[in-house]
């Protein structure tokens, strides 16, 4: 075990330091490359659910959180009853199954959380001579209502959470701690220069990295300042949570985005630099603002995102993106039953989609750029071994399903009904040889590349084609009854008038909520959790339900338990 020490220095009494020990077997100072701090993501769960170790016994009336927080907030989340959250989360058979024991969050039944993000920092940090770590810090400041009398609230201010800020920071915090803004602020400081703040009025307690953005609350509090209350996007509902991403945020996620997309995209740095410039062109200029809200259904817990678009693009994507007349479900036939995920696109002109999405997106950016989209839009087909996706759209029919493996996304294939044989066969990588005589499996027929990565089938007048391996899966499948077409968990791909359906499998979410949460029982690798999301294209942007063992909701906390 290791000890660790936290220093609390009351300025306004002068006492001497004060030591309170504590053992940690934990290390939480780590943090994300290429993404957000996870320190911070760990303290505001931690603000969360210690609220429980409070006695609850409200001494006011309940503030009015969103009242507090400001209107020019990039990101804004928000929920007015935690309890309610995680109930829904610990409730789900999935997380049950896979706890040794589920908590008790009873204590925290009608508390209010508000974070309003003000605020992305990006710092580098050198690894070698010749690299280093980008880290991506949100200056964020939190709201919570604990319903607590002011004396517990600052109790638990002081110990609780400033325990787990010094868990955070590795130890050796000290706590300074005074009158400030008609509350108790606090100011916890390590030796490398490292803050975090709060401030506590009444029952509400104020925290953040970034000591302004508590004064951003206290102005608007003062009507000083506008709160994103009177956003007309931060709306009211039947839900367990919400959130919001103003124009400016999405400016400013875009480029982190573009970050991060870039230093993933391989070892070419003119591909890095060319994701990283082009990517945040395009989100910055077609995306406006998103709303997220999640909510408990009969069965499961639903996300539903409402995206808006800048209005020339939502306009030519709710033309060009319309639904197909009928849905068809014969193509379920070759997906596999163990499968990593499958979308189908059911679209009433494929051909005129893809292009809109290219010329859209070229037309986001600088005129060079857009070029370079267009030239080398082909080669997002090449997984499935298409040389020439014009050619293909336009030879099959108006349902596509992609499918990819379990164990390699990379690994995937595409499957649709063929209207022009010839012209498909046309669009195919040139590694195929189609001169070859083809392989008989039943009344398919398999022509394969000589390296054996690329295989195209032609059967009953469907196609399929990509990853060799994927392909004969795919094949067997259809000659089966081992496939999606007779499985319920697919039953909602035939419905009419959804435009792309996915349907996918997280690996062991429920045991890694339990290690955050509680304690979980094994490491069972075969456990996954299924998930099902719809998109939709309309007069304002995109429409997006997922559905879900835990949601969005449940990501965000598995995070807190992520180290590495």
């Amino acid at each position: 075990m290791l000890t660790q020490k936290i220093y609390h220095r009351d300025t306004d009494a002068q006492r001497n330091a004060l030591a309170t020990n504590y053992t940690n077997n934990k290390n939480f100072a780590q943090l994300y490359s290429y993404n957000l701090c996870n320190s911070w993501q760990k303290i505001l769960f931690a603000l969360c659910l210690c609220v429980s170790a409070l006695n609850l016994s409200c001494g006011s009336k309940p503030a009015d959180l969103r009242a507090m927080m400001p209107g020019d907030s990039l990101v804004y989340l928000e929920s007015n009853d935690l309890g309610a959250v995680m109930k829904t989360i610990t409730d789900r058979p999935a997380f049950r199954e896979a706890a040794k024991s589920v908590p008790d969050f009873s204590a925290l039944n009608g508390v209010k959380l508000a974070v309003a993000v003000t605020g992305f920092e990006t710092k580098e940090e050198p690894v070698t001579d010749e690299s280093s770590n980008l880290k991506f810090i949100p200056h964020f400041v939190a709201a919570i209502e604990t319903n607590a009398w002011n004396v517990q609230a600052n109790s638990f201010t002081e110990n609780q959470l400033g325990e787990f800020v010094n868990h955070v920071y590795g130890g050796e915090v000290v706590l300074e701690s005074y009158t400030k803004n008609d509350g108790r602020f606090y100011e916890w400081k390590t030796t490398d220069g490292r803050k975090a703040y709060a401030l506590v009025q009444g029952s509400v307690i104020f925290f953040a990295n970034d000591d302004s953005s508590i004064d951003k609350c206290l102005a608007v509090k003062r009507g000083e300042a506008e709160s994103i209350a009177k956003n007309p996007k931060i709306t009211d509902g039947d839900r367990l949570a919400f959130g919001y991403v103003s124009p400016d945020g999405v400016g400013q996620i875009a480029s982190l985005i573009g970050i991060y997309a870039g230093m993933e995209a391989g070892e070419e740095t003119e591909v890095k630099t060319f994701i990283a410039t082009v990517l945040p062109d395009i989100l910055r200029n077609s995306v406006k603002e998103i709303s997220w809200a999640a909510s408990q259904t009969a069965s499961d817990l639903e996300d539903s995102y409402s995206i808006t678009l800048n209005p020339d693009v939502a306009r030519v994507f709710s033309e060009t993106m319309r639904p197909a007349e009928r849905a068809d479900r014969e193509i379920l036939r070759f997906i596999p039953l163990v499968i990593g995920s499958t979308t189908r696109y059911d679209l009433k002109e494929p051909q005129t989609a893809w292009r809109s999405m290219v010329l859209t997106a070229s037309t986001q950016t600088t005129a060079i750029n857009g070029k370079l989209i267009v030239a080398f839009s082909s080669s997002l087909f090449e997984p499935y071994g298409i040389e020439d996706p014009e050619l293909f759209l336009s030879a099959v029919g108006t349902t596509l399903q992609t499918v990819t493996e379990d164990t390699d996304p990379q690994s995937a294939v595409v499957i649709a009904k063929v209207r022009d044989v010839e012209v498909v066969k046309r669009s195919i990588v040139k590694e195929i040889n189609l001169n070859k005589p083809a392989e008989k499996f039943g009344h398919a027929e398999l022509w394969k590349s000589d390296d054996d990565e690329f295989g195209f089938v032609l059967v009953n007048g469907i196609s399929i084609m990509g990853e060799l391996s994927v392909v004969r899966k795919c094949m067997e499948a259809g000659a089966s009854n081992e496939n999606a077409a007779a499985a319920l968990f697919y039953s909602e791909f035939p419905k009419e008038g959804i435009q792309m359906a996915t349907f996918a499998r997280e690996p062991d979410a429920a045991a890694k909520l339990a290690s955050v949460i509680s304690e979980r029982k094994d490491e069972d690798p075969t456990r996954q959790a299924p998930y099902f999301a719809e998109t939709n294209f309309n007069a304002v942007g995109m429409s997006r339900k997922v559905r879900s063992d835990f949601g969005l909701i449940g990501w965000i906390i598995t995070q807190f338990g992520n180290e590495g």
